[in-house]
């Protein structure tokens, strides 16, 4: 009698283990803490309800700067992307150029 393991089992082994490992790390993410709601999710979300709503939508933030959306989604504010409702570009369009 022969001891030790086929190729065969360790190779079916090892995609059980594959498997298993893939769906717990699935699980384990899922679990994660969302991350606190930034001034671009902000914007975006604010940009969506004025084009969805077809009115005004006005956002405030806690230094005091507003932003006005209308409602064909541009921007009205300083220091916003008046077509994105963004942060402005400032790689000037080159996605390789250094903000």
């Amino acid at each position: 009698m022969r001891r030790g393991f086929t190729l065969v089992e360790l190779i079916v082994t090892l995609a059980l283990l594959g498997l298993l490992s893939g769906l717990a790390a699935a699980t384990l993410g899922s679990l994660r803490m969302s991350e606190p709601d930034t001034r671009a999710q902000a914007l975006a979300r604010a940009r969506e309800r004025a084009i969805r709503t077809g009115t005004r939508v006005r956002l405030d933030d806690a230094s005091g700067e507003s932003v006005l959306f209308l409602p064909d989604g541009r921007a009205v504010g300083v220091g916003i992307d008046p077509f994105t409702g963004g942060p402005p570009d400032t790689t000037g369009g080159h996605p390789d150029a250094a903000p």
